[in-house]
């Protein structure tokens, strides 16, 4: 059996005498504590253990720890360390029967008991380290979120993102340094948020609420019917929600192509050709830990991707520009590929085909006769399914209406066989 070296122990504002006997023995039984500057200060003046603070980039002081295997070494976190916490980086690299994690109360968990919300109903987010555009995806009218702050300044940073997206009435609450003597609360709203900034560890609450009237600079969209609404999780936002040159696969088409690429969290999808990146943005929507590549040749299209991600709240979105195959070499093997643009161009359908997990679903749209004839010649080689959608829309006849039709898109649908031995046929 393994004898665990490591112990994680979690604390919180009230310091040593918030720990649990448990906590406390492994603390003081450590011969080396790892911690950063805040952490260690809690340590006794009389404390004769080697203290690890912290270095950026982390990875060198993971390599320290890693040194030490064997020696009992101590790292103090704040509040949980598997939420959002050291916890889960440590465990990257050590396997967890060499761990001992005692965690304590986590900031929302706290923060759930100062407000009264049930924490199953709360959006939960991190803007440590973290691209502040992520919290894009989580906003609705009457969301509760819960986001630790990277410092002092988060706060007002985010009552300006939201206003800017449309949600300046929101209700924002921050909680400084919950659980110990100097802990404070902040209230206000996000368009007339004046309250200056307090301490670096704080975690701020958000509820939010629609604007009446839109602000002229903002991000938000109108939906069809002219009512200004939150965004849908769900596959087919508007049109008009992205920034594009036409280059985009229209709403209708869009729902029914994530449908077929059946996204799962955790799995990672190549849009090639992704235009203005509407499908890989929709597939990182649909959940948090979904990954995504996007692939495009063109510059101003690249810039139209770079920005539908941030505003649309899919700042991970991995953006390459650069030309299918040569651009797929050496990328992550995927669990899904959609493949909008290239499909007559050689070597992209078998590059893609040969890349895919087994299991894998690659979908593929064609508009033009010839991209038809390659699917057509792949789908003879690979079977799957050959789908013909047609959309119309209603457009002005004069003074009356009638029914305009967009392309028709020819969708061919295949899964990659599980069986090593066939995972490459034909194509």
């Amino acid at each position: 059996m393994i004898t665990p070296w490591l112990s994680v122990v979690g604390i919180g504002e009230d310091g040593l005498a918030g720990l649990s006997p448990v906590g406390r023995s492994l603390l003081t039984q450590a011969a080396v504590v790892v911690g950063g500057t805040r952490h260690l200060a809690m340590l006794p003046s009389h404390s004769t253990q080697e203290q690890l603070l912290w270095q950026r980039p982390i990875h060198q002081s993971i390599a320290e720890i890693l040194q030490r295997r064997g020696e009992a070494v101590c790292v103090l976190a704040s509040g949980d360390p598997l939420c959002y916490g050291i916890g889960a980086t440590l465990l990257r690299h050590i396997p967890l029967a060499e761990m001992t994690l005692v965690p304590a109360l986590s900031a929302f968990s706290l923060a759930c008991a100062r407000l009264g919300w049930a924490y199953p109903e709360v959006e939960t987010l991190s803007l440590c380290g973290r691209d502040p555009a992520l919290l894009n995806a989580v906003l609705y009218p009457g969301a509760q979120i819960l986001v630790l702050s990277s410092d002092r300044h988060t706060p007002a940073h985010v009552a300006q993102q939201l206003t800017q997206q449309g949600y300046g009435n929101s209700q924002l609450t921050v909680l400084e340094r919950m659980g110990g003597d100097h802990e404070q609360r902040f209230d206000g709203r996000a368009a007339t948020w004046k309250i200056p900034p307090g301490a670096d560890l704080n975690t701020l609450a958000i509820v939010c609420e629609f604007d009446d009237e839109l602000p002229a600079n903002t991000l938000e969209y109108a939906s069809s019917s002219g009512y200004a609404t939150g965004r849908s999780r769900l596959a087919g936002l508007p049109d008009d929600a992205y920034r594009h040159d036409g280059q985009i696969t229209k709403c209708e088409v869009r729902a029914i192509t994530l449908a077929a690429l059946a996204p799962l969290p955790g799995q990672l999808l190549w849009d090639v050709g992704a235009g203005c990146g509407s499908i890989s943005i929709e597939w990182l929507r649909s959940h948090a830990r979904c990954r995504a590549i996007a692939i495009e040749p063109q510059g101003d299209r690249c810039q139209h991707i770079a920005y539908n991600a941030a505003t649309l709240g899919t700042p991970t979105l991995e953006l390459i520009h650069g030309t299918a195959p040569e651009a797929l070499v050496d990328l992550p093997q995927p669990h899904a590929i959609f493949i909008g643009g290239g499909l007559t161009v050689p070597g992209v359908l078998e590059t893609c085909w040969r890349s895919l997990l087994p299991g894998g679903r690659l979908v593929a749209n064609a508009v033009t006769l010839e991209s038809e004839q390659r699917l057509f010649q792949a789908h003879q080689e690979l079977g799957g399914t050959l789908t013909r959608i047609a959309i119309h829309r209603t457009a002005p006849i004069g003074k009356f209406l009638g029914w305009k039709a967009l392309a028709p898109i020819t969708q061919w649908v295949v899964t990659q066989s599980r069986h090593p031995d066939e995972a490459n046929r034909k194509m």
